[in-house]
């Protein structure tokens, strides 16, 4: 079996140019070899609705085997009105049900969020946080991750500049990737 561990990130902003879409990238790049990162879009998912259960739409489907597929989830997000977007309550309620059937279960999480403020996401980020405690996500506690004025982090390119930045994020990624093996029920999905 491969030691290489698969990850899905997913980013709370369904905007393609968000910072948090380029924070999530800066990630991938960051990351050491041993880990697989990919993002999981959530954007086509219908909103949840315990009616459609016995049927559910395709892209469902195809949500929850991709995440019940892998080892660990990392979450980036932004902060609306101090908490999260929509879409990701959404990709986690798809995720959550049928109840008992929860595809979060157990894969270690963690978050990193960014926002043009000065308080880098915070109510999104603990709001996040709460939610794992019911799904049964076991978050990494440290280092934790809010990225503050993010939209002065990046050049037009979408390419992260700060190297103070990219050094705590690369830092980051490494304290995930180890936490990840100790953590996973099975770290080589």
């Amino acid at each position: 079996m491969s030691s290489r561990r698969d990850i899905a990130v997913i980013v709370g902003s369904l905007r393609k140019g968000s910072i948090n879409r380029m924070v999530a990238a800066a990630l991938m790049e960051l990351a050491p070899e041993d880990v697989k990162l990919g993002i999981v879009e959530i954007g086509q998912l219908q909103l949840y609705n315990q009616d459609i259960d016995d049927r559910p739409p395709k892209e469902w489907t195809e949500f929850r085997e991709r995440i019940r597929g892998v080892t660990a989830v990392l979450f980036v997000t932004p902060e609306y009105n101090r908490s999260i977007p929509a879409a990701l309550k959404n990709a986690l309620d798809v995720g959550s049900r049928p109840y008992g059937k929860s595809v979060w279960n157990e894969k270690p999480g963690a978050i990193v969020s960014a926002s043009p403020s000065a308080i880098g996401g915070f109510g999104a980020n603990h709001h996040l946080r709460q939610t794992f405690v019911f799904l049964n996500i076991p978050c990494m506690q440290q280092p934790e991750v809010y990225l503050s004025h993010a939209d002065k982090l990046f050049d037009q390119q979408g390419k992260l500049t700060n190297s103070d930045t990219r050094r705590f994020l690369q830092n980051f990624m490494q304290a995930y990737a180890s936490w990840v093996t100790a953590t996973a029920k099975n770290p080589n999905i």
